[in-house]
């Protein structure tokens, strides 16, 4: 099982797919960084992608959390190529050309976590997709729902937990409800007040 207290009172299978939910600055953002560094304290492994802000970004709040210098954690990074910014991988950070190349994104992932899971033997992998908002602004629904179907497929496959965060007031009731159908759960998180943690019945 993932246990995702103290941020959360809920614990989740394995394999199991999180959809956050929430307004801008909402904290949504902040909320799925403290569930990966909180696996990362108890030797999970932790994958970042995102679309919004660079890999040094996420790194640097990742930091403040945790400590990561020895540890498994890794990020999948949109942002900066597509800037102009020509940067060599490392170790800790792979390049996807941009949010539209998502078939560069399912590459990169799947090469950490392989790394982590089979060449590592970490069995517990945390995943954080920042944001779908972005993926949604370059590309069209059907496009995304293909590729977090995939997406998510992959985390499951190896008894992984993704957490993936979207904008609820950038789309439209019926494109939220059609990504949700992908997730085991979705965690609302409002302006004030806890958030709100939604399970599929196992």
């Amino acid at each position: 099982m993932y246990d995702l207290h103290p941020h959360l009172d809920a614990e989740v299978e394995p394999g199991s797919n999180i959809l956050f939910t929430g307004p801008p600055l909402s904290g949504k953002r902040a909320l799925c960084l403290d569930l990966l560094a909180n696996g990362t304290e108890q030797g999970e492994g932790s994958i970042i992608v995102t679309t919004k802000d660079s890999g040094d970004r996420m790194l640097e709040a990742f930091a403040q959390r945790t400590s990561y210098e020895s540890r498994p954690v890794a990020v999948v990074d949109c942002v900066t190529k597509q800037q102009g910014d020509d940067v060599p991988e490392r170790d800790r950070v792979k390049y996807a050309s941009s949010p539209v190349d998502m078939t560069g994104i399912g590459i990169q992932l799947s090469e950490f976590l392989q790394a982590f899971h089979q060449d590592r033997n970490i069995t517990h992998n945390r995943v954080m997709l920042h944001s779908l908002t972005t993926l949604l602004m370059y590309s069209d629904l059907q496009t995304v729902f293909r590729f977090l179907h995939v997406f998510t497929g992959r985390v499951q496959s190896v008894d992984g937990l993704g957490l993936y965060c979207i904008d609820s007031t950038a789309h439209d009731e019926q494109a939220l409800n059609t990504l949700k159908q992908l997730f085991d759960g979705v965690v609302e998180v409002g302006e004030d007040g806890e958030p709100v943690v939604r399970l599929a019945e196992a």
